[in-house]
């Protein structure tokens, strides 16, 4: 059994998470809480479950749209049934069964637009893109009613093949929902557009290295970098490598750097625009600040490895999503070696573990419910180092109270006869050994007027 160190979880803020495991369970994981108003928020801990266990109803991916009025929940399944649910009840709206060609074909990727394809199109119409292992892309329209019976999923708008040959592992939307990304085991990085649903950029295999070993194609996951910008997207590969490509400046990566030694299995950008999140198959979780400055008339791009979260994962973390609103980060993964099938709440300014439950099953997914509201909800605070402008300002603080609010004491430097005393070297108690006999010194001592 592998060493574990235990972490002392603070807790988290009131929270809704969703998960998505093998076996083709939904569970509802949510924090609240205990006293109203006074801040006590309860330990997550599952709420409902929605499904009965089958294997061969295993949940690939998924994708929710949380707004206020009229949620709306998306789910591939692995025997090729696609399913809207209700993500408050967990009421199915409507399901249809996806074009998969082989029963080495599954869908990979699903996406639900958050707005109208068409101005056309009614208010309860939706779209929905669903990705292949093979690369059928397709885009359909949902028609919601009431209830079940009268909803229904057309027949495919829009399909195009986004690879002839390997397998594609990983896709994406942009915020603005017009373009799509795809990479996958053989697969290059490229972007499609989805309102013409042509190719408008393909990646560039990096060259050899200086052995002359060429590294074969294998993305397993990508997203774009910035939500208002689909020029930079970040992708890792299963040659535990992160790159950044900026498709207004070149086919190949602007930065590529290696991070441990297992696959990169999940990516997702921060709401800056500039820092990542990614997890490994071994369980480390860390995120990067990417940044790009122009120098004259060069782009120079430099990467920042902020660091790694506390709290050691036991097993491959394969979702990780951000929190639109709280600075937290929410990751799960399978089991493997009987370890781990853990949902892990992180912060993301003190990358330090907040909590996390243990819910049995294997993970594939995460989503949180955004528009979750907890009664006597307040803003959560983040506990993080103060800066140096607010070292600056907080001077001759011993304890005082001002506007209602204890300030924090500042930390007394020791005196420098204290530092003198600390710095000074102890003495060597030097004795005079004689021996016996003659009176001559010992040789294995040293004799005080050797000094």
């Amino acid at each position: 059994m592998p060493r574990t160190i235990a972490v002392d979880c603070p807790g988290c803020p009131p929270i809704r998470a969703l998960t998505f495991d093998t076996l083709g369970l939904i569970k509802v994981v949510e924090a609240r809480r205990v006293d109203g108003n006074q801040g006590n928020v309860s330990s997550p801990k599952v709420v409902e479950r929605w499904g009965e266990p089958n294997l061969s109803n295993c949940i690939l991916a998924a994708s929710i749209d949380d707004r206020r009025i009229d949620p709306l929940l998306a789910l591939a399944r692995k025997s090729g049934l696609i399913e809207v649910i209700n993500p408050l009840n967990g009421d199915i709206r409507v399901s249809a069964k996806s074009d998969v060609g082989s029963d080495d074909d599954s869908v990979v990727g699903i996406h639900l637009f958050r707005r109208e394809r068409s101005e056309s199109s009614s208010s309860r119409s939706r779209t929905l893109l669903t990705t292949t292992t093979k690369g059928a892309a397709t885009l359909r329209s949902l028609e919601l009613a009431d209830s079940s019976a009268h909803s229904s999923i057309s027949d495919s708008l829009k399909t195009w093949r986004v690879c002839s040959s390997g397998d594609v592992s990983c896709s994406a939307v942009d915020g603005s929902e017009c373009y799509a990304l795809y990479g996958g085991k053989g697969v290059e990085v490229n972007v499609w557009d989805l309102e013409k649903c042509d190719k408008i950029w393909t990646a560039k295999s990096p060259p050899k290295d200086s052995l002359g070993i060429f590294t074969p194609t294998w993305f397993t996951s990508a997203t774009f970098l910035c939500k208002d910008d689909s020029r930079k997207i970040v992708a890792g590969t299963n040659n535990h490598q992160v790159r950044l490509y900026d498709i207004a400046s070149q086919r190949r990566p602007v930065i590529s750097f290696d991070f441990r030694e297992a696959s990169i299995k999940a990516v997702t950008a921060d709401l800056d625009g500039n820092t990542v999140y990614f997890g490994t198959g071994s369980g480390d979780l860390a995120s990067a600040d990417m940044r790009t400055g122009q120098i004259g008339y060069n782009l120079s791009y430099e990467r920042k490895l902020l660091g790694c979260f506390i709290g050691k994962c036991s097993g491959s973390i394969r979702s990780i999503v951000r929190h639109p609103e709280l600075p937290i980060i929410a990751s799960c993964g399978p089991v493997i070696l009987g370890l781990d099938s853990y949902l892990r709440l992180w912060n993301t300014k003190t990358r330090q573990l907040l909590s996390e439950v243990f819910l049995k099953q294997h993970l594939n997914v995460v989503l949180v419910d955004s528009n979750f509201e907890d009664e006597g909800r307040t803003p959560y605070a983040v506990t993080e180092a103060p800066s140096n402008e607010e070292h600056e300002v907080i001077q001759n603080l011993d304890g005082e109270v001002e506007d209602g609010h204890v300030l924090p004491v500042k930390r007394k430097n020791a005196s420098k006869d204290n530092n003198q005393n600390k710095l000074k070297p102890k003495k060597k108690n030097k004795k005079r050994v004689q021996a016996e006999g003659d009176g001559r010194c010992s040789p294995f001592f040293s004799c005080s007027t050797a000094y």
